[in-house]
């Protein structure tokens, strides 16, 4: 039987939102936290609120969170005695877990023997299977030969998923719908796995192309017990990243539930695990197959908090205290439904582009929890994951939480770091999402949303408010006529209307309805069904704006400015590629003297965790190539030069993700 020894001193082995999370978990608990941080970090929230804080490195992950030796003497000077590693980073490491152990630290994990048996994804396959849990048929065989795979992948049959043995978070994953794209595709997975995990074996999997993906959270203590909390469906996804997780899994049946969560203890007895993780499972009708074990806490933990009203990790330190599990499954009670939608730095309309910068403006809507590991005035760094935050709403019902966190996403006012906020509201009201008829390959809807109505005359008053204390009062450009009426030509993006607004100070009317605002120096203030909107306005080139309205950026100027706006990554009137982003240049596609034709790939680039390829935009001839393999990039920084690089109004290269 474990002795129970209380946790009094831990080191968070991790930054952003979950060190924040687990920071306040241990300090409610009056545990002393003691927090990491790189260059890029050290003012960050998780510095902030932890007790105390020690200076890993440089800003890179691979020289200070992921610095296994630093990590540990830090732990050893600070006199910690447990390790929580979140996730991501350390947290699957099964050396680490084992050099904590050898050093007499707890690490708030499973034994590395079994983080080792479930991280190798066919190795985890081969222990399913003998355990009775369902498997996916493919190959997870030891022979990586590329003949071999080629051979194996003709026997699975098409389309199918090559899968880094060693991955997860939807890195080092292909779709192949045929076997003339499989050598191309291998090679991919290949370079992205050995560059994220170190480990270039990959796995062959058939391809479910309606599928659900739904996950079991598993919980076992040192004392002999193993039990479930419920599962969530994660079927929102874009390239193998989940976008919105919701719990429970909607519309399965109360048997097959239990068959899941009973294959989910069972996977977990298999190994001997202790503490907390989640089985994933693909869903087809009433068949389950087993994907992988994720030996450690998920991203989207929250809404199995939510429903269950647990603290899950006030349970993984309670089991590393060699405490009994607080509950038995019979006392597992699933109340409501719970929805979390991730907020990223990414810049939808141009490709999920990930996006770093300053947040100079944030103000957080009620109602919801937000789990996030900055303020503002923080930034967030090209460094790591683009994550800002995760907003988790929960209701009674499944349709009311969805509404709860559409309210919040709508009410949320961020910037000017571009995220996909937008995104996030749009897939909070898609019929497909509401009836749940969405599935793994459901694709999600990332065409220019059209422009709020209520962007015009918010963007009127806002031009009108720049010349004179009141929009009311005469001013150049507009009329004021006895009716009390402003009438001005307003552009947004290409469109331009002849506007006439009729009100007086601190009251507009618009289409027959009234509106109470407020005008400040940087936002204008609207009051709409009830509710106070805070619209921040920016300035932007050639005296333009950019108002940010239901978490849009939409910029907009007079007539007589005819703005023209760019995303930020392109450079008209130059003739080759420009880095998008901060990023690592991780292959050369291209050479000099070759030609290329418009959409071809010149390179690819590795920035948060994702590969990006630049792609040309018009026909030409490569005179230079201006980066090499494995050199980090700034953003503009030029990669590549054509030889008629002075001709006018040529376009720049594009930027894609590499897309499965």
């Amino acid at each position: 039987m474990t002795q129970y020894q209380p946790i009094k001193r831990l080191l968070v082995a991790n930054r952003g939102e979950i060190a924040v999370r687990i920071i306040q978990t241990a300090r409610r608990l009056g545990i002393h936290t003691i927090a990491l941080y790189s260059d890029a970090d050290a003012s960050a929230m998780h510095v902030r609120q932890a007790d105390e804080a020690w200076h890993l490195g440089p800003a890179p992950a691979r020289e200070s969170y992921l610095d296994t030796d630093k990590v540990l003497r830090i732990a050893q000077q600070a006199n910690a005695d447990a390790i929580h590693p979140g996730y991501g980073f350390l947290s699957e490491n099964s050396d680490f877990a084992n050099a904590c152990a050898g050093q007499g630290l707890r690490f708030i994990g499973p034994s590395g023997a079994a983080i080792l048996a479930m991280g190798d994804k066919s190795g985890a396959k081969t222990l399913m299977e003998a355990a009775g849990v369902p498997v996916l048929p493919g190959y997870h065989g030891a022979d990586q030969r590329p003949d071999t795979l080629r051979h194996q992948a003709s026997l699975v049959g098409f389309p199918l998923l090559i899968k880094a043995a060693s991955g997860g978070g939807g890195k080092g994953m292909r779709r192949v719908e045929q076997i003339d794209e499989f050598d191309a595709a291998l090679a991919a997975v290949k370079r992205e796995a050995l560059a994220a995990f170190g480990d270039d074996r990959v796995l062959l999997e058939r391809y479910l192309p309606r599928a659900r993906h739904v996950e079991v959270q598993i919980f076992a203590d040192t004392l002999g017990h193993a039990i479930y909390l419920g599962d969530r469906d994660c079927s929102l996804q874009r390239r193998h990243q989940k976008v919105i997780e919701e719990a429970p899994a909607p519309n399965i049946a109360p048997a097959l539930r239990r068959a899941m969560g009973e294959a989910a203890v069972a996977a977990a007895r298999a190994i001997d695990y202790v503490g907390a993780g989640t089985i994933e499972f693909l869903l087809c009708g009433d068949e389950f197959f087993f994907m992988e074990m994720n030996t450690r806490l998920q991203v989207e933990h929250p809404v199995t908090e939510a429903v269950t009203g647990q603290d899950l990790v006030a349970w993984q330190l309670a089991v590393a205290e060699g405490q009994p599990l607080p509950l038995t499954q019979e006392e597992v009670v699933l109340r409501g439904h719970g929805v979390e939608a991730r907020l990223y730095a990414e810049d939808v309309e141009a490709g999920f582009l990930p996006a770093s910068g300053p947040i100079h403006w944030l103000h957080w809507p009620q109602g919801v929890r937000i789990d996030t590991g900055v303020s503002a005035g923080d930034a967030v760094s090209p460094y790591y994951d683009p994550m800002i935050a995760k907003l988790i709403a929960h209701g009674q019902s499944r349709a009311e939480a969805f509404a709860r966190l559409a309210d919040a996403l709508a009410a949320l006012s961020l910037g000017p770091l571009v995220h996909n906020g937008p995104l996030l509201l749009r897939l909070c009201q898609e019929p497909d999402v509401l009836t749940m008829a969405h599935h793994t390959q459901w694709p999600i809807p990332t065409e220019p949303l059209a422009i709020p109505d209520l962007a015009w005359p918010l963007a009127t008053l806002w031009l009108a408010s720049r010349t004179g204390p009141s929009p009311w009062q005469q001013a150049p450009g507009f009329r004021l006529g006895p009716d009390l009426s402003l009438t001005a030509a307003v552009r947004i993006g290409e469109e331009t209307r002849v506007l006439t607004l009729i009100g007086r100070t601190g009251l507009l009317t618009w289409q027959g309805q009234e509106y109470p605002y407020e005008l400040h120096a940087d936002h204008l203030r609207l009051l709409r069904s009830g509710r106070w909107l805070r619209c921040p306005v920016t300035p932007a080139a050639d005296g333009a704006w950019v108002l940010q309205l239901e978490g849009r950026r939409i910029p907009f100027a007079t007539d007589d400015h005819r703005h023209q706006h760019h995303d930020d990554h392109q450079a008209p009137g130059s003739q080759g590629a420009s880095a998008p982003m901060h990023g690592l240049v991780v292959a050369l596609l291209v050479e000099a003297g070759q030609s290329v034709s418009r959409g071809q790939p010149l390179l690819v680039m590795e920035a948060m965790k994702m590969e990006h390829q630049v792609r040309a935009e018009q026909d030409g001839v490569i005179a230079e190539l201006l980066c090499q393999v494995g050199q980090q990039i700034s953003q503009g920084a030029s990669l590549v030069r054509f030889q008629d690089a002075a001709r006018e109004g040529a376009e720049p290269a594009s930027t894609e993700q590499e897309s499965a």
